[in-house]
């Protein structure tokens, strides 16, 4: 009888532990990992205080290809954080899973640009520098170098390597293929 009861009680522990780890209602998200970095698809994509159009719009991001960071799921609702630490709920459809990354967005303004090099090596011969908050498309990681492009109007799109560490946008020693 003992046995019984403590394998009931197991199994109520268990259920009541997946259970408050679900969100409200039960229902998941993509079952992708979180968090995750993705970028913002438009040009206007209105930041949420939760999980749906009832709630107060907290803020309005106007940047498309911003990188964001999703940090929750809710249906159709992601929760994302920017390079500033705002928070708040975005829907899905607003959010690409284009990687793009910040160059150095933590930097105080009088501080050096930073260079983007023709290759993988802190001897490699420069292309541009590059001013803190500049977005750029992540092409490849290795876990310290990243390969990006810079678009520009009116100029040639520009291709090289910067070190993973001075990006927001990509986790430490994270690989991107």
């Amino acid at each position: 009888m003992r046995k019984i009861v403590v394998a009931i009680a197991a199994f109520l522990v268990s259920a009541v532990s997946a259970q408050a780890q679900q969100p409200p209602g039960g229902r998941l998200g993509t079952g992708l990992p979180v968090p995750r970095f993705v970028s913002l698809k438009t040009d206007r994509v209105n930041l949420r205080e939760g999980p749906s159009k009832d709630h107060r719009t907290a803020w309005v991001f106007q940047r498309a290809g911003l990188p964001v960071e999703i940090t929750g799921e809710y249906e159709t609702w992601r929760r994302i954080r920017d390079s500033e630490g705002t928070e708040g709920w975005v829907l899905h459809s607003l959010l690409s899973g284009r990687r793009t990354a910040l160059v150095m967005p933590w930097a105080k303004s009088g501080e050096p640009p930073i260079n983007l090099l023709d290759r993988p090596d802190d001897k490699g011969g420069v292309i541009a520098h590059m001013q803190p908050g500049v977005i750029t498309n992540v092409k490849a990681c290795d876990g310290k170098w990243c390969r990006v492009m810079i678009t520009r109007e009116n100029a040639r799109d520009l291709d090289g390597y910067v070190q993973q560490e001075r990006l927001w946008g990509v986790y430490p020693n994270e690989q991107i293929e």
